[in-house]
């Protein structure tokens, strides 16, 4: 009887936990970027300097098996919707030579990178030479990581989030920036050499993406990647 009743509870506990789970879920209010297989829908491709410029024709992005694969090298994959407050998560992977980037609160014109915001996805082997600030989990440029976790060619996991003035960014369950945006007055230098608007005074809200700047055969691949949004009406600015 005893082994009985302590079973019974142990389901119990199991069932309700897995309620909890699902309400927690269905709560949460995550949507998935990439729903489906084939073409993004409410994507567009754009160069990887100028979003407000098409890409080549030949510049496919493509979801198979539930993973984005990158088009061809030197293109954005940007969303036609804007975003001002939320929570991003999602996985990726890169090759020996891999070099992507995550665009934030982006303008649908010039560069994500100094435009708007660009989360850097990069392989330390496709520029050796590269500062902290313009490898993975730097803000391009401008702010590097306070550490480097990231795992070359396996999946890495990124947490974004963003809400007014502050960023948080988790990689691979590690920390690696926690600013206030208002304080990052630094003078940053586009590929050209001129200076671009310091990070504070960036756009509050924009557009996200993501970059296909690889060397090789082997593209950026995401996967996992959903969005809760946080703000409920456009942000001042």
């Amino acid at each position: 009887m005893k082994s009985r009743l302590l079973s019974a509870v142990a389901l119990f506990t199991i069932a309700r936990a897995g309620v909890f789970l699902l309400l927690a879920g269905d709560s949460a209010g995550f949507a998935p970027l990439f729903p489906k297989d084939g073409i993004p829908e409410g994507w567009v491709v754009r160069r990887w300097d100028d979003v407000s410029k098409p890409a080549e024709s030949n510049a496919v992005w493509k979801v198979e098996g539930g993973v984005l694969h990158g088009s061809s090298r030197g293109t954005w994959l940007m969303c036609e919707k804007e975003y001002g407050d939320f929570v991003l998560e999602f996985e990726f992977k890169l090759g020996e030579t891999g070099n992507s980037g995550c665009a934030l609160r982006a303008p649908m014109r010039g560069d994500p990178a100094f435009d708007g915001m660009e989360l850097q996805m990069a392989d330390f082997r496709y520029n050796p030479q590269a500062k902290d600030s313009e490898l993975t989990g730097g803000l391009y440029r401008a702010v590097a990581p306070t550490k480097q976790v990231y795992r070359p060619t396996e999946w890495n996991r990124y947490q974004v989030a963003l809400k007014g003035s502050h960023l948080k960014v988790v990689l691979n369950c590690e920390t690696i920036q926690d600013i206030n945006l208002d304080e990052q007055k630094q003078t940053v230098k586009r590929h050209d050499g001129s200076d671009t608007p310091p990070i504070k005074d960036r756009p509050r809200r924009g557009h996200i993406g993501f970059q296909e700047l690889s060397r090789g055969e082997t593209h950026a691949q995401i996967r996992n990647a959903r969005i809760q949004v946080l703000d409920t009406k456009p942000a001042a600015r």
